[in-house]
């Protein structure tokens, strides 16, 4: 007699039966650290020749815990949002701030420097203005030769 298999039956394979049911991404997703900190809200406007960012950072103590710098040809944003509240009443805490380090980086145009960008905050709202960033980014139009 033969050893022949009408049938055979899949061994368990649980990841496989999670990927199959709740998508492709389901299982990869679990292995993946779950993001800490935050990573504050952000908009780049046209002022003029001035390119204007501001990042939105409520409640955090911007001479303390943020810094702005240059590097590497990038504006570099980053800084804390601490936790001043360490003691929760009854155990109980329903949290939808965000609390951690975070980090912010955008690419400068090559002419534009250091002493090009200035700082402010007001109402929970760092403004970084990068002075001439777009100086000279006009389109120009090239002739074509025959």
């Amino acid at each position: 007699m033969s050893n022949l298999a009408l049938w055979s039956r899949p061994a368990w394979d649980t990841e496989r039966w999670v990927r199959d049911f709740f998508g492709p991404a389901a299982t990869a997703d679990w292995f993946k650290p779950l993001p800490s900190g935050f990573r504050p809200a952000a908009e780049i406007v046209k002022d003029g020749d001035d390119a204007v960012v501001r990042v939105e950072l409520p409640g955090v103590d911007v001479e303390k815990d943020v810094n702005v710098e240059v590097e590497d040809g990038r504006l570099v944003i980053h800084g804390e949002h601490r936790d001043e509240h360490s003691e929760e009443e009854d155990g109980r805490t329903l949290r939808e701030i965000r609390y951690g380090s975070f980090r912010r980086t955008f690419q400068l145009p090559a002419h534009v420097t250091g002493e090009a960008i200035s700082a402010s905050y007001d109402a929970g709202v760092l403004t970084v203005r990068v002075t001439g960033a777009y100086a000279g980014s006009k389109a120009r139009r090239i002739e074509i030769t025959k």
